[in-house]
């Protein structure tokens, strides 16, 4: 028997009816480079070829239809080169046009008025009357289908593909010769023990029944296979991961609670923490003392109290003698942070430094020699801390705040300025669902801040429609007098002729023509402006020079502005669910009753107003992040966390929720029992995982 991975490793275009121009088009529309990528392009979805509908009907443009009529009418239109074919046909209760763009010569000898077919396709509204375009044809048959070919696969193409004759049925042509080619082979890549206790078919049975089902409950199995296999192997390769890197990377061990942490949090600290945040507290310095290095994930709503928590865990690695740094996206959270954390310690004599790309030379040199002599305790800042010339003396915690704002490749260069690795913190705000955590962050452990501090004024959020513009700006005026900051956001930075927006020029020419200076100060920041640029802004709106901020969502995540107490978000129909719940976030900082104005024009499609409807009921951000997943699909939300982990090819994380946790459960059982996966029952689970790391290629399913 030849060897698999050769042979699902074959170029496409060896495949027999592909070759070099068909290859390229599949390469570039669909990813498919080997046999095995094409083993995996499943079908999105199956049509019941056994229902014949009648002309009648036919109500739905989006769904492949059967119909059995006679031909009433031919005609051809248009030069030799170009012709359409159109063909009239009937059943008992109407006509429809079927009409042919390509193979016109061939068709008209083989179609004549009077004959009866058996027509599959999918109908489309042209000049309010149905036809419908390049359909399937044959005579009807004197024996029964046979199963096969009564589920009939749909595959997803492009129309570039359609120009090579790749349309859906095309696909599946191509499938059935991969299928049916005498080396084709697909071995097994799960235990005896796991098939038989779980009752999965084969893997060889799998593929052949999710391409070319033999009957519907075969599908079923097929799919329940693959599904359980695809979700398996992640959940199992990410906590092979995290046992790996337990066992391997001995963690700092902080034992001590000791003067800065008891001095702070008796003396300093204002306020009483979040019993939310004392659990989280609870959760890092078990983690601390245990001498297995952390990796943790923090989620919190905006305003949750996520950097009180970093900065109390700071404290414990300062009372344990090693030092800190904290991470941040943009030069003015940097500074925001610098400056919390200086305030809040002032009086505790200790040493924070700031580093960005704006510290001058000077300053520089002198954080960078107190830093490696251990004098900084806390070393604050952006993407500046990741330079080789920025060395610790002993550092034992990186906090990263907005993690999703950095890739892989910059969070790992951060701990890798010491011998021993140290502790990781991880901090985001937006709020990740259940079923996307455990895939994107299964090898971290996980806490969440899920409560508000007390005290806080719920934001009030309306909805407003466009013709109501002039109101709001009525409202904004009287707000900005009593000493409140607005901001407005925009979706565009300029017109796009696809989409009827407003553009945030136009919003910013429109906002300064309605609230004139003196009396007024309008500010704009936007993504194509340099860092330098958008931070002068933000800190000119900071320090009140502006009151109304013009944006698009480069504010999604920035400072706290205690007085910026309105956010008005334009066209908020075409921002998904979390972007709104985050803008929210940007106000409620202070005393003053805060407010969310979403303006959208009256039409909305069912998402929009799903998002508007959510928005409106709820501000607890894992409800808003679920809904949003719902919305959306994870292919969206992910981060760079586990590049391409989610390019799933059958399953589904949202409706497949019960397979992945139950996927879950049987790979932490596993490894319970076997951490490295080195008995023998178990060598068929090491040698697929081995492969997996061998290759990241999206077809992770084939061995």
């Amino acid at each position: 028997m030849v060897a698999l991975k050769p042979f699902l490793e074959t170029s496409i275009e060896y495949l027999k009816g592909v070759g070099p121009a068909r290859a390229e088009a599949l390469r570039s529309e669909l990813q498919i480079e080997v046999f095995g990528d094409l083993l995996t392009h499943f079908p999105f979805r199956y049509v019941d070829r056994s229902k014949m509908y009648l002309i009648k009907d036919i109500k739905d443009e989006n769904t492949f239809i059967q119909l059995r009529a006679r031909v009433i009418k031919t005609k051809t239109i248009g030069p030799p080169r170009s012709q359409r074919l159109i063909v009239t046909v009937e059943d008992e209760s109407g006509q429809i046009d079927l009409v042919w763009f390509q193979g016109v010569k061939w068709l008209v000898d083989k179609i004549a008025n009077g004959q009866e077919w058996i027509i599959f396709g999918k109908p489309q509204l042209f000049n309010g009357q149905w036809n419908m375009p390049h359909p399937d044809i044959e005579p009807p048959e004197t024996e029964p289908l046979p199963i096969s070919r009564i589920i009939q696969p749909i595959y997803s193409s492009t129309e570039k593909l359609k120009s090579k004759g790749l349309d859906y049925k095309g696909i599946g042509k191509l499938v059935k010769t991969l299928l049916l080619h005498e080396k084709f082979y697909v071995p097994e890549n799960l235990t005896r023990d796991i098939l038989e206790r779980l009752r999965l078919i084969h893997r060889q049975d799998a593929f052949l029944n999710i391409h070319f089902p033999q009957s519907p409950e075969l599908l079923s199995k097929a799919q329940a296979r693959l599904k359980f296999e695809e979700l398996f192997f992640i959940q199992l390769r990410l906590l092979k991961q995290r046992i790996s890197r337990l066992q391997k990377n001995e963690g700092h061990v902080f034992a001590t609670v000791g003067n800065y942490l008891n001095d702070f949090y008796h003396n300093y600290l204002t306020f009483e923490l979040t019993n939310a945040q004392k659990k989280v507290i609870r959760e890092i310095r078990a983690d601390l003392g245990s001498g297995k290095q952390m990796n943790r994930l923090l989620q919190g709503d905006v305003g949750s109290g996520k950097t009180m928590v970093a900065l109390m865990c700071m404290l414990i690695a300062l009372d344990n003698k090693y030092q800190s740094c904290l991470m941040a996206p943009t030069e003015i959270l940097a500074n925001q942070h610098f400056s919390n954390i200086s305030r809040m310690l002032s009086g505790l004599n200790v040493n924070i430094r700031l580093l960005t790309g704006s510290t001058k030379q000077a300053e520089r040199n002198v954080t960078l020699g107190l830093l490696e002599s251990g004098e900084v305790s806390f070393l604050i800042g952006t993407h500046a801390l990741l330079e080789d010339k920025v060395q610790f003396n002993n550092l034992g915690l990186v906090v990263i705040d907005e993690q999703h704002r950095f890739g892989v490749a910059q969070r790992a260069a951060l701990w890798e300025k010491n011998q021993r690795t140290p502790h990781i913190l991880v901090m985001t705000a937006t709020p990740i669902p259940r079923t996307l955590a455990m895939t994107l962050y299964g090898d971290l452990d996980s806490s969440v801040i899920d409560e508000l501090p007390p005290g806080r004024k719920p934001i009030i959020t309306k909805h407003v429609y466009d013709r109501d513009h002039f109101k709001v700006y009525n409202l904004l005026k009287q707000k900005i007098r009593e000493g409140n900051q607005v901001y407005i956001v925009y979706p565009l930075i300029e017109e796009s002729e696809s989409l009827d927006l407003k553009n945030l020029t136009e919003g910013f020419q429109t906002v300064v023509k309605e609230f004139p200076q003196p009396e007024f100060r309008v500010g704009m920041v936007h993504g194509r402006m340099k860092q330098q640029q958008k931070d002068a802004e933000m800190k000119r709106f900071l320090e009140k020079e502006t009151q109304i901020l013009v944006s698009t969502t480069v504010i999604e995540v920035g400072v706290d502005i205690p007085e910026a107490s309105i956010m008005v978000i334009e066209n908020a129909d075409r921002f998904g669910l979390s972007q709104l719940h985050q803008l929210r976030g940007r106000v409620g900082r202070g005393s003053a009753q805060s407010y969310c104005i979403l303006m959208t024009p009256e039409e909305l499609g069912n998402d929009a107003r799903i998002r508007i409807k959510t928005m409106l009921k709820t501000t607890d951000g894992f409800e808003i992040a679920e809904t949003d997943l719902r919305l959306r699909g994870p292919g969206d939300l992910q981060g760079t966390q586990q590049s391409g982990i989610l390019n799933l090819r059958v399953a589904d994380i949202i409706q497949d929720e019960k397979i992945l946790k139950f996927a879950r459960n049987v790979a932490s059982d596993i490894l319970n029992d076997d951490p490295e996966l080195r008995f023998e029952k178990n060598a068929i689970l090491a040698k697929h995982i081995s492969h997996m790391d061998e290759h990241q290629q999206n077809w992770g399913l084939i061995s």
